[in-house]
Formats: structure tokens, sequence, C-alpha cells
């Protein structure tokens, strides 16, 4: 039996395209719907994949593109810490 890594290291693209869609839409190709561990698996597996492969941020799954068309980033950045100022009345 193939560890994770090993089952990782021979995923093809095709398979990791299809297991990603397959998250995606909340089913497989053959329309079976996909168990909430089956999620957690293939999320892995899908997070794996593009770790291993090192593939660039922008394609990787969560990615959220914070470029304006200007260049510069729009948004606050959700791993900085928040300033809270409490205002009395």
């Amino acid at each position: 039996m193939l560890s994770f890594n090993e089952m990782i290291e021979s995923m093809t693209h095709d398979v990791y395209e299809s297991m990603k869609t397959s998250i995606e839409i909340g089913k497989w190709p053959n329309g079976q719907p996909l168990t909430p561990e089956q999620k957690e698996y293939s999320l892995k597996a899908v997070i794996a994949y593009e770790h291993l492969r090192n593939l660039p941020e922008e394609k990787r799954v969560g990615f959220i593109d914070r470029t304006r068309p200007d260049g510069n980033q729009h948004g606050c950045d959700p791993l900085q810490p928040e300033v809270l100022k409490i205002l009395n009345s």
C-alpha cells in the first residue's frame, strides 16, 4: 500500500485538476457527492500536490488576488493584527 506522500508524488496533473474540481462542486466526476471526509482528504492531497510541485502562489487553492488595476494592493492583510479604537461618547 502506498503512503500518502507516495500517492502525491505519483499523482498526475489530470488527477489533481479533477480532484480540485470535485472539491469545488462537491461531487466526483461520476456525480457521486463527496463526503465530508473525502473533501478533507482531497483538499489535503491537492494542497500537498501544489506544495510538492512548487506551484506559484496565484495558482494555488485559496489564493485571493488583492491587486488593483494600478498594481497596488487593496484590502487588509488578514494576517496582520487590527487596531481597535474605543471611542467614549
